[in-house]
């Protein structure tokens, strides 16, 4: 899937007050990294990820990768910060029920 201009303007907006719930440090973007990303978006669709410093690759490109190996979708990157969203058909909804990602 891939997000709209509009849908990617409500997932920053969105993303802005969020805290980075996965960090790549030194190793880079390992298995378990990917695996804790897919976690984090199954249980909450929008995820911000905090790129270390020591990172070999540019932000973006790694951003790109993360993205296809968890078949997500980049709605920003900033400064050495992503966010991603990947819908979770599975996850309750209520009418007028916070997001997943604010809960």
């Amino acid at each position: 899937m891939t997000l709209t201009s509009k849908e990617r303007a409500v997932f920053r907006k969105e993303a802005h007050h969020l805290a980075a719930l996965v960090h790549v440090g030194q190793n880079g973007l390992t298995e378990s990294l990917i695996e804790s990303l897919r976690d984090a978006l199954r249980t909450r669709e929008l995820v911000k990820v905090q790129l270390g410093r020591q990172a070999e690759l540019p932000a973006r490109e790694a951003a790109q990768q993360l993205a296809e190996a968890t078949r997500s979708d980049v709605v920003q990157v900033i400064g050495r910060t992503a966010t991603f969203y990947l819908e979770n058909p599975d996850l309750e909804r209520k009418k007028g029920a916070l997001p997943a990602w604010r809960r």
